[in-house]
């Protein structure tokens, strides 16, 4: 079920940018509309490729273990 949520999560950040790119081949990017659309598509995918990067970075396993029940703590 990660492995999808990543992948979604790429695909959607990808799309935001190919838009960019058609702004900038189009020739609209000096206009204002142009470049709040750039603006608004780059923070499109930098929400999504975050959201892959937490996806990714929760993935590894963490190194010391889960404590044991009967351990005894820190705390006094």
């Amino acid at each position: 079920m990660l492995a999808v949520m990543l992948l979604i999560s790429i695909v959607l950040g990808l799309i935001p940018l190919a838009g960019i790119a058609w702004i900038v081949i189009s020739g609209t990017m000096t206009t204002v509309d142009g470049l709040f659309e750039i603006l608004i598509m780059l923070s499109l995918s930098g929400v999504f490729f975050l959201n892959a990067f937490w996806e990714l970075r929760g993935k590894k396993p963490k190194p010391g273990g889960p404590a044991k029940p009967g351990a005894p703590s820190d705390e006094s």
